[in-house]
């Protein structure tokens, strides 16, 4: 970790950084939950890698839980805003569902340390707000999820059940993105390409011609 000036930690905040200095303490704390887990990530540490005094970081967060909280929800809020995008457009179920397990692959890979807090999750972290934050969210945006493959179910595009492709799919993407996340050190392919064959294939074996 670099270690921040002294100066640096003691000035003031500029006069309208606010959103900026949140973003940082947001970014900061991600990083730090993954190294040190929940438990042994402090105010003082997320304060110290934005260089802020604990006294400054408590005027825009009153405790870790609620940053933890805030983390999960911005990711849940920029997957349900992708999923309501591919809705939106014009096209088949199938266009639909193409674009939403893409965009969820992409986060996971754009954002891992968002996507470990978020899908990764050990229990100190889902007793601290990670938790409610995929039943309410989560639930959403899975049930947006689900209405694509019932439409392909509908069109008899599905092989089997809808309930059952749902979770293969959701399953299948969330499998690949924890895999490179967890084992950096593996001798991976392209990242994007892996994760464009793996999609290739779901779609092969849940959807009929």
């Amino acid at each position: 970790m670099t270690t921040i000036p002294a100066s640096a930690k003691s000035a003031r905040k500029p006069k309208g950084e606010g959103h900026e200095r949140r973003a940082e303490i947001l970014a900061a704390a991600e990083r730090i939950f993954v190294e040190h887990g929940y438990e042994g990530a402090t105010i003082r540490k997320i304060a110290d890698e934005v260089g802020l005094s604990s006294t400054a970081l408590y005027m825009h967060f009153s405790e870790k839980g609620e940053i933890l909280q805030e983390i999960c929800r911005q990711a849940f809020e920029s997957l349900l805003t992708a999923n309501r995008a591919a809705v939106a457009e014009a096209g088949s179920p199938e266009d639909k569902m193409r674009k939403m397990m893409r965009a969820y692959v992409d986060f996971g890979f754009n954002n891992p340390n968002a996507y470990r807090l978020v899908y990764m999750t050990r229990p100190s972290e889902l007793r601290e707000g990670a938790q409610s934050a995929a039943r309410e969210m989560g639930g959403d945006l899975f049930a947006i999820f689900e209405t694509v493959v019932g439409e392909l179910e509908t069109a008899g595009r599905l092989r089997g059940d809808a309930k059952t492709a749902a979770q293969a799919f959701w399953a299948g993407g969330h499998g690949v993105i924890s895999l490179i996340i967890a084992k950096p050190y593996f001798d991976w392919v392209d990242h994007d390409h892996l994760a464009t064959t793996m999609l290739e294939g779901l779609f092969a074996g849940l959807l009929k011609p």
